[in-house]
């Protein structure tokens, strides 16, 4: 049974900085292709970041050069670390999996396999 489990969330002021993790289990998590993505209350969920199985990484615009995803096998782990927060960063950030994604495709939202529970960052002024 594949589990994802974020952590590191909360509330912080605009500046500030936070650092989420997501440990998974039940999974190869070398081979997998990992993301998070975060929902905005009223909006849509939204690519933030993915990292494939070799390192590449993939930022939305929205957040390049403030935030960033990196992975260590070792510990089953991937983390965002997100400086610079602004009131918009505010939302529930999701961990995801993926196992057939590649670097080419690891933006398409529909071939994560697994999810996490989510958890809340809060930005404020």
């Amino acid at each position: 049974q594949v589990q994802l489990v974020e952590s590191g969330g909360g509330l912080v002021q605009a500046g500030g900085s936070l650092r989420l993790s997501c440990a998974a289990s039940g999974l190869t998590f070398s081979n997998a292709v990992m993301a998070w993505f975060r929902q905005a209350p009223g909006k849509e969920r939204e690519l933030v970041a993915a990292i494939s199985r070799a390192g590449g990484t993939y930022y939305a615009d929205s957040v390049k050069g403030r935030f960033t995803i990196s992975r260590d096998n070792a510990k089953n782990t991937v983390y965002l670390q997100m400086n610079s927060l602004k009131l918009e960063d505010t939302g529930v950030y999701y961990c995801a999996a993926a196992l057939r994604l590649g670097i080419l495709t690891m933006t398409s939202m529909q071939g994560y396999d697994y999810w996490g529970q989510g958890t809340q960052v809060t930005v404020s002024s």
